[in-house]
């Protein structure tokens, strides 16, 4: 299956999302600090990242724009506990594929996470 990066200011949130997705089969590398994360995508192979917008340092989409320049190729999903279309936009301009609401919904997790794999 896929190698996944999750990044979530807190940390329940990413567990929660590595436990739905490990039962998928996939491997959930779970982070809580972007420099963490940074390092660890740039020196591991990662397919997709699940990116919170609102984190400590950066904003999900700052982080997303760092990937993309050393992983052009990295897919991404961005979640959000404050939709607006404004950070919809962003989230797409800067290349995230989807968009999640919180709190997660398994199931729309799970079926989001497929059709960007497999896109």
């Amino acid at each position: 299956m896929a190698e996944i990066l999750v990044l979530d200011d807190v940390l329940d949130a990413g567990v929660l999302i590595k436990k739905i997705l490990e039962r998928k089969g996939h491997n959930v590398y779970v982070f809580d600090e972007e420099e963490e994360a940074l390092k660890y995508a740039k020196e591991h192979q990662i397919e997709l990242a699940i990116l919170d917008i609102k984190l400590k340092k950066l904003t999900g989409i700052e982080v997303l724009e760092e990937l993309k320049e050393v992983k052009g190729d990295i897919k991404a999903i961005m979640l959000t506990g404050y939709p607006t279309v404004e950070t919809a936009r962003q989230a797409i301009k800067a290349g995230a594929s989807e968009y999640c609401v919180k709190p997660i919904d398994k199931e729309e997790l799970e079926e989001k996470v497929a059709k960007v794999l497999t896109s």
